[in-house]
């Protein structure tokens, strides 16, 4: 029997588990791991290790110079593709504690939504994935394409030991494809498959006159002003329609394909509502540039922090002696971080080689084409799950490491948040819809239906 045949049988047994499936989930959910501040974070990681053996998965919990790594697998269709699942299990502080309307580790339901902190992000998203793995083993006795999890205790820290297991580990991670549940969609009515992401360079720049602040009519006109240094200097990085002008930046962006300039078209937005939910009426220059050309086909150069001087109440008639600045660059795809950086740096040295550059750090930006086989796979799977067709998004303006996967791996990853809009990741009284988390297990389940007989 083919795994489309089955699939029947195993979305209407998910369906009877619903309440065995919640359950598990706030049981993980009360089990605090905070990575930020190692807080329960080997707790968690023992505890979704016996759910993920108990379930029929081989697991090996592997240490990294941080928190382990869970790996779990599942080899069972020799012959079928093998679906690389993507999660973590750590979540973000819940400060500040007063904000919750329930306790952050005591799941609670209201209207509909589960409260908790990782409810969205991202425990009830990747044990949505569990769930409908476990689903198709207790329904048929196996899988019908061979599944390996990958959950890190990291992802609220920026990853950072991400790269290096993904590169160390890649016989372990081999499979055909990736896939990540995680964030928000942007409207609750449209589901959403998602092909990319923007990278991430933070630098900071700074610039020292004297040695210590000066009166500015004793000193003015003598001592150098560091803040205006900086003013000039990040005056020839951008022009007046936002376009960054260091050299050499842009030479590696590349137009949209014809299938994402139709994918920006389709993507529902009201532009004069979102950009007046943020106090705006327009958009910046240049003009003719859209909504979505700008967050998924140009780069950008941002000034995030400028700290110097005197900034409180009134006025003080000081000549600093110090100005820094913290930038931000989000980078499109065929970009890559050392090669911008480079070019940043070289800048800087040419019009103000006084001035300290000093990087942060940051993430690629990835890309799997929306033409790719295997996208039409997971769309049918996503409107299976959700009852409705997904909006296809090119590329999301934000950053996540989807680059271990599409640029180390060499592998198609796709994204499909199951989380509700307004989720509040990150936020006070984070939540998931429980239906958004049902729906999530029967898109998966249906995902591994169609993999197996594509």
């Amino acid at each position: 029997m083919t795994a489309v045949r089955q699939l029947d049988a195993v979305l209407a047994a998910c369906d009877e588990r619903r309440e065995r499936d919640l359950d598990d989930l706030m049981r993980l959910l009360r089990q605090p791991s905070i990575s930020a501040q190692n807080i329960g974070v080997r707790e968690c990681a023992a505890l979704l290790t016996g759910q993920l053996a108990a379930d029929g998965f081989t697991v090996q919990t592997i240490e990294t110079p941080g928190h382990p790594m869970i790996v779990a697998e599942w080899r069972g269709a020799p012959g079928k593709p093998t679906v690389l699942i993507y999660g973590h299990y750590d979540v973000q502080p819940p400060d500040p504690l007063d904000a919750w309307i329930s306790p952050p580790f005591e799941p609670t339901i209201r209207d509909g939504k589960l409260f908790a902190r990782g409810a969205g992000d991202n425990k009830g998203q990747i044990f949505a994935q569990i769930a409908a793995a476990r689903t198709w083993l207790e329904t048929t006795g196996g899988l019908p394409v061979n599944v390996t999890f990958l959950i890190e205790g990291e992802e609220e820290t920026g990853s950072p030991h991400l790269a290096d297991f993904v590169a160390a580990h890649r016989d372990l991670l081999a499979a055909d494809l990736v896939y990540t549940s995680d964030g928000p969609v942007h409207d609750d009515a449209h589901p959403q498959v998602v092909y990319g992401v923007r990278g991430l360079l933070s630098v900071e720049l700074r610039a020292q006159g004297a040695t210590t602040d000066l009166h500015s009519g004793n000193w003015g006109g003598i001592a150098p002003n560091p803040a205006w240094t900086l003013v000039r200097l990040l005056g020839t990085m951008l022009d007046a329609d936002n376009r960054v002008t260091i050299d050499g930046f842009s030479d590696d962006v590349r137009p949209p394909s014809e299938a994402v300039v139709a994918a920006m078209a389709r993507i529902p937005l009201d532009q004069h509502n979102a950009l007046a939910a943020i106090g705006l009426d327009r958009l910046p220059p240049p003009e003719g540039l859209g909504y979505f050309e700008r967050l998924m086909t140009r780069p950008t150069l941002n000034i995030a922090g400028f700290a110097s001087g005197y900034s409180g109440a009134g006025t003080k008639t000081v000549l600093p002696s110090r100005a820094t600045v913290k930038l931000d660059m989000r980078l499109v795809p065929d970009q890559t971080t050392d090669d911008i950086f480079a070019k940043f740096r070289g800048h800087v040295a040419r019009h103000a080689p006084e001035v300290e550059v000093i990087r942060h750090g940051g993430m690629e930006p990835s890309y799997t084409p929306i033409e790719h086989p295997y996208a039409a796979i997971v769309r049918r799977a996503v409107a299976t799950g959700f009852g409705r067709e997904p909006v296809d998004v090119p590329l999301l303006g934000g950053s996540l490491p989807d680059a271990v996967f599409t640029r180390t791996l060499g592998l198609p990853s796709f994204l499909v948040p199951y989380a509700n809009a307004d989720e509040r990741n990150h936020a006070p009284n984070e939540n998931i819809d429980v239906a958004r988390f049902y729906s999530g297990i029967r898109t998966a389940a249906s995902l591994f239906a169609y993999l197996a007989d594509a």
